[in-house]
């Protein structure tokens, strides 16, 4: 356990339960976990925060992971992380599951210093997705909760990467926060929370306004890209990602298509509607794949790890495009999986990939 200056009683407890302290002044979020990384010694890591807590059914599913041969394909694995929120869970207003990644091979990654805040992994390679929940307790209070929400946003105004513009402004103080709060209203079912889950949807979306206030009243340069708002971290690192959509009749025709791209190296899963569905291939499964039911298990894939395309396996791909936000379109947008050839698309990621290493 690394502590950053307690003061009440957290360093007598860890020790009396057998953990190993140091303390640290605080040097930043990315930086102190970095620190407690170099002071670990087991072969997995799994990181938590004072405010979180492992459930019995988290503890199983990691034990049981840990145990089984499985491990030896993966390097990362993710956690749904459930937050309280004036002591009770939210589900869809705070985009439940919004998987963490916290569990992983030691020496396999690092966090980024250059980040104050949100400074979680991302990842390079296949994730394994852990069943159980991890809780996060938020504010007890409405005040604490507004203090938080002004906290964050000045740490996250910090690390904007886009320059000062009337476009980019636009769309982080006006376009933004209204569309946040359509989507965990309605596409995430926000509204199934109550009162407690409309408040903390509306601090969300005050969040982003008070993040590019601060920005501007700053005045400073931005950041580089890799750290910046709206920008996806290490978007070509590690294995092609491809993520499948198909339906119950189409379902057969999708696994196959995408156990070639996996046979040529791509980390791949697919959504679909249908139950009976098995294969080596990880499945997401929806029980009816309607456009709000297909938004919401891709923005889960989305969570796990960014995916570079799109994998459409119907008529007319187009259609299904333009149901979806453009994120969940893929890195790289849309794919036929009627015409496509799985090798083919597979090798372009790789290229496409080598020349943006090249180009960092």
């Amino acid at each position: 356990m690394v502590d950053s200056g307690s003061t009440d009683t957290t360093l007598e407890i860890a020790r009396q339960a057998g953990a190993r302290v140091s303390q640290n002044p605080w040097p930043g979020f990315a930086a102190q976990r970095n620190l407690a990384l170099d002071k670990a010694a087991s072969d997995w890591i799994l990181e938590l925060d004072a405010d979180e807590r492992v459930t019995q059914e988290l503890r199983r599913a990691i034990e049981e992971f840990l145990a089984s041969p499985a491990r030896e394909q993966y390097e990362l694995a993710a956690m749904p992380i459930r937050q309280l929120f004036l002591g009770k869970p939210l589900e869809g207003s705070a985009r439940y599951p919004d998987y963490r990644h916290r569990l992983f091979r030691r020496g396999a990654y690092r966090h980024d210093e250059t980040r104050s805040v949100h400074e979680g992994l991302t990842a390079h390679g296949p994730v394994w997705a852990l069943e159980g929940d991890l809780l996060h307790l938020l504010a007890d209070s409405i005040g604490e909760a507004i203090r938080d929400t002004i906290r964050y946003a000045r740490l996250e105004a910090e690390q904007i990467a886009a320059a000062r513009s009337l476009r980019t402004v636009f769309a982080g103080i006006v376009l933004r926060p209204p569309a946040k709060w359509l989507a965990r209203m309605l596409v995430f079912r926000g509204w199934r929370d109550g009162p407690r889950g409309w408040l903390k949807i509306w601090l969300d979306c005050a969040a982003d306004v008070l993040v590019w206030t601060f920005y501007l009243r700053s005045r400073r340069e931005p950041r580089s890209i890799r750290a910046g708002h709206f920008a996806i971290a290490h978007r070509f690192d590690g294995a092609a990602r491809l993520v499948g959509l198909a339906t119950t009749k189409e379902a057969e025709r999708a696994l196959s298509w995408l156990e070639q791209a996996q046979a040529s190296g791509a980390d791949v899963s697919l959504v679909t509607s249908n139950e009976r569905a098995s294969a080596s291939v990880r499945l997401r499964r929806a029980r009816r794949l309607t456009p709000l039911a297909a938004i919401q298990a891709l923005d889960r894939e989305w969570q796990l790890r960014p995916y570079d395309a799109l994998v459409v396996f119907s008529a007319r791909p187009s259609v299904v495009g333009r149901m979806l936000p453009r994120r969940l379109r893929g890195l790289s947008g849309l794919v036929s999986g009627a015409s496509a050839d799985p090798h083919e698309i597979t090798e372009r990621l790789k290229r496409e990939r080598g020349q943006a290493d090249e180009f960092r």
